[in-house]
């Protein structure tokens, strides 16, 4: 009797095989100059006992066996009291007062501890990007909770400039007649129409 089988995976089988989501984490560089955060973590979820196998992955052949990692239970709903990751049991702990509420502290047997900064899971990428930029540059001298209030200000200013821009170009809209331009431009050549169009500041 022969047994056939199909070429394609089953979809519990397509599941299964398929790759895990990529560790968002950047530290920073060998040799840095000690400070307050030595990276950026970027979860994507505030589940612990789902993140830190994939983290602690990662860290233990960089840094040593983690052992232990504290957090601030201001936003971490669910605090464990252990987590398994590979071959091994992480005890989790938590402080309120002492630890800054975005911050993740791991602690090796071997090697010390180490600070992250964890971002939190539904920033948008760009910022995420900026964030991790920040904490990892070798001149970094923000506190985790400093570097977040940093890019949220920076985003402020940033929807402050969209809305300055928006509001100039309303402006120009009005003083060349708004829908009667709009009109006459249409009797003109494409480039025209175009150039009437202000051209933003740098950096905008």
């Amino acid at each position: 009797m022969t047994a056939t089988t199909s070429g394609k995976p089953a979809a519990e089988d397509r599941i299964s095989l398929s790759s895990p989501p990529p560790l968002r984490l950047q530290l920073a560089p060998p040799g840095s100059s000690p400070a307050l955060i030595d990276g950026a973590w970027w979860p994507r979820s505030r589940d612990l006992t789902a993140e830190l196998p994939a983290l602690t992955a990662v860290l233990d052949p960089l840094w040593g066996r983690i052992t232990r990692v504290t957090v601030n239970p201001t936003f971490w709903p669910v605090i464990p009291r252990k987590v398994p990751v590979q071959g091994h049991v992480v005890k989790v702990g938590w402080f309120k007062a002492e630890q800054d509420p975005h911050k993740l502290l791991l602690l090796s047997y071997t090697a010390g501890r180490w600070d992250l900064l964890v971002i939190p899971p539904e920033t948008d990428a760009v910022t995420a990007a900026r964030l991790m930029t920040t904490a990892t540059d070798p001149a970094r001298q923000l506190t985790a909770s400093g570097l977040i209030q940093e890019a949220a200000l920076f985003g402020i200013a940033a929807e402050a400039e969209a809305a300055a821009w928006d509001s100039t170009r309303e402006t120009v809209w009005d003083s060349e007649g708004g829908h009667g331009a709009r009109r006459s431009a249409s009797h003109l050549p494409a480039e025209a129409a175009i150039g009437r169009v202000p051209i933003p500041a740098a950096g905008m």
